[in-house]
């Protein structure tokens, strides 16, 4: 094997190792929020894992941190509890910061 080559192998393991902490940030941030938003639904603890669950998998059906978006707002404004937009942009940039800091202690 080339240097060249061994080069070329170790960024493509780089790219995979960041590739799978972004993924893993993602959803622990996304299941953090699921867990802000059961809160404030009044949900119990078990209605809440599932609840956060289903925020982890709302990441896939429509493309990226709108899917995860929507559904937040949407399930808040059924409840009508007076969270605004920003109150869930300020939630999700909380929960993208706190899981980031856990995933990074533990990488």
């Amino acid at each position: 094997m080339t240097t060249f080559d061994e080069r070329e192998a170790g960024f493509e393991a780089k790219f995979t190792h960041d590739a799978d902490v972004e993924f893993r940030i993602t959803a622990r941030a996304n299941k953090l929020l699921g867990m802000w938003t059961a809160g404030k639904l009044g949900m119990t603890p078990e209605a809440s894992e599932d609840y956060a669950r289903a925020v982890v998998h709302a990441e896939f059906e429509k493309s990226g941190h709108e899917g995860v978006f929507d559904k937040i707002v949407t399930d808040l404004k059924v409840r009508d509890l007076g969270v605004t937009d920003e109150d869930v942009r300020a939630a999700m940039a909380a929960a993208q910061a706190e899981a980031r800091h856990q995933i990074m202690d533990v990488a």
